[in-house]
């Protein structure tokens, strides 16, 4: 076996790349200014976007589904937040490497740098994004539904992040290698948007007298929904259940054995790939 492709070398590139944390929270700033160039608010567009997706979608589905506004409009604004935190981790992931060929080629770094720059820009979106959440907090009285088990969500987010890590190496690899996956991926986004409880809630599939249905069952097949309920719950001060952390730690444990894996066998490859 070649030393690039042993797991000392795979884990010498994750530590190598996370020391070059200069040079990727550089970068991601800069993607963050070159996207809103010569615009007036800049990159607070992303926060007016989402703000008014969410406004839209949950005064409609509030109606649709005969929920309170003052509940309903927290619950999809904050699941929408963590959404597009989750969705861009794996469609922009898939295209990571393929995005930054110039880079990759010219520039002796880690293949890490690109991940961390890839996350560290989707960090920097979600927090010009919580502002919205601050509003819904003031708006809706929800900063009283809040207790010290709300703190969670630190521990929730940190999660996220572990899963954005690994998810990128995975998917950025291999759709470097086949092409195809990048726009299945894409497909496959939204039809998870719809399975996801975003816009509704397992409880209004549930039963009389508050039993779980067979309808709310399959939903929580989703993955997503266990993402989204460990970070979600304590930021809308809603009770949270034990058995999402651990279907999550189990998920970020798996995949980060795959995404070792998939460094150890591919991370030479990927400048001939792209």
């Amino acid at each position: 076996m070649s030393d690039s492709q042993t797991l000392s070398r795979a884990f010498r590139d994750l530590r190598e790349g996370y020391g070059q944390r200069e040079l990727w929270l550089s970068l991601g700033w800069q993607d963050i200014k070159q996207r809103y160039r010569r615009s007036v608010i800049g990159p607070f567009w992303i926060t007016i976007a989402t703000g008014v997706q969410a406004a839209a979608m949950g005064v409609l589905y509030s109606a649709l589904l005969d929920q309170p506004i003052s509940q309903f409009l927290p619950y999809v604004t904050v699941g929408l937040i963590i959404w597009n935190l989750i969705s861009a981790s794996i469609l922009e992931g898939s295209e990571v490497f393929v995005a930054n060929e110039g880079l990759i080629k010219q520039l002796p770094s880690a293949l890490s740098v690109h991940i961390y720059r890839l996350v560290w820009r989707q960090l920097l979106l979600l927090a010009h994004n919580l502002v919205i959440y601050v509003v819904i907090l003031a708006a809706f009285g929800v900063w009283r539904e809040l207790t010290w088990a709300s703190l969670t969500a630190i521990p929730a987010l940190v999660l996220i992040i572990m899963n954005s890590l690994w998810v990128s190496f995975v998917f950025g690899i291999f759709a470097t290698r086949y092409r195809d996956i990048a726009p299945i991926l894409g497909s496959l986004i939204l039809l998870l948007f719809v399975l996801t409880p975003i816009m509704w809630t397992t409880e209004a599939l549930s039963g009389a007298g508050g039993q779980i249905s067979e309808r709310a069952k399959l939903a929580e097949i989703n993955p997503l929904f266990h993402y989204l309920a460990i970070i979600r719950d304590p930021m809308i001060g809603q009770p949270q259940k034990a058995y999402h952390w651990y279907i999550v730690i189990a998920i970020t444990v798996f995949g980060w054995l795959l995404a070792i894996h998939a460094m150890r066998k591919y991370r030479a490859r990927v400048p001939y790939w792209v």
